[in-house]
């Protein structure tokens, strides 16, 4: 189970983080992501954090690399989603998703290939 909080409205500039806590089996050896879906668009990949065995590495998009910031607290089970330097295109429902196993790295850019996803949290970027 995934729950996703954080977001909210921000001026074009401004930051938020994003929040994902996660629960159940295997949640902290989970590969974790994050995406976005604007009205009328498909929904986009934004980060992951791809667990693999003992390693873990993290990816973005073009879009959102050298502004966004993934990261994980396991004694948590919490990944969080540094948002910084927003702006209006940013605006979307932002999903917290989760895979187990060992993924190849083109797995965790698609969002069929993960089973588990949290509710929508808003994030509106004014400018």
């Amino acid at each position: 189970q995934l729950q996703a909080s954080g977001g909210g409205l921000v001026q074009a500039g401004g930051s938020l983080r994003l929040s994902c806590a996660a629960s159940g089996r295997d949640s902290d050896r989970a590969s974790m992501g994050w995406f976005r879906q604007s009205p009328g668009k498909e929904r986009e990949f934004v980060a992951a954090i791809r667990r693999r065995g003992s390693t873990t590495s993290t990816h973005y998009s073009n879009s959102v690399k050298g502004r966004f910031t993934m990261s994980r607290d396991g004694a948590k089970s919490t990944v969080y989603l540094q948002m910084n330097s927003l702006k209006p295109e940013d605006t979307a429902s932002y999903y917290c998703a989760a895979q187990t196993g060992n993924p190849i790295l083109s797995s965790i850019f698609r969002e069929d290939t993960y089973p588990y996803w949290g509710q929508g949290t808003q994030v509106t970027v004014s400018s």
